[in-house]
């Protein structure tokens, strides 16, 4: 399991220097999202993966790589706008943003820490696709989540599956080499 902590940190460090770039570039934009946008926008990267994986011809120069780590970070902003709440205008440093990433993506691993423990690491035996797969599933449950204005009766909120999300991207990173020394 120790490969995998370390897999995990090569693709969140990744994932986190592209987030750092953008909110050089872009300041912290994104934070008057609300939560039903970053959501359509992860299942549109989600969406274009499946693409990506059922089609022979690809009409775009990108490969699921990008989009993975676009659900990773997407995720990540969602679960701040969670704590935070939404902004009317952007109200984070780039260094207040990297903080509250990492606070989120700390979460998150122990999640997967926790149940890697539990599995025995079984997404090891996974396909990328079904992994995709698994990554739209939690889109449209947050999707109901969001119908139902957050309500729930026996599931966990939108919170565990943008975790989970997070997680699967991650994991889907590993299998397509992205976290080779």
């Amino acid at each position: 399991m120790q490969d995998t902590f370390t897999q995990y940190d090569i693709v969140i460090n990744n994932c986190r220097d592209l987030f750092s770039r953008k909110m050089t570039d872009y300041g912290s934009a994104w934070r008057i999202l609300r939560l039903p946008s970053l959501t359509d926008q992860i299942f549109i990267k989600a969406q274009r993966i499946r693409s990506l994986q059922e089609n022979e011809v690809r009409k775009v120069d990108e490969g699921e790589v990008p989009e993975f780590i676009g659900i990773i970070n997407y995720s990540i902003m969602a679960l701040i706008q969670l704590e935070k709440g939404i902004a009317e205008q952007p109200d984070l440093s780039p260094e207040e943003a990297t903080e509250l990433y990492n606070k989120h993506i700390g979460i998150t691993k122990e999640l997967m820490m926790n149940k890697n423990h539990d599995y025995g690491e079984a997404w090891r035996d996974l396909r990328v696709s079904s992994l995709t797969d698994l990554i739209l599933q939690k889109l449209l449950r947050v999707k109901q989540i969001e119908d139902n204005k957050g309500k729930t009766l026996v599931s966990e909120g939108v919170d565990a599956n943008y975790q989970d999300m997070i997680n699967y991207a991650v994991f889907a990173m590993i299998h397509l080499g992205q976290a080779d020394n």
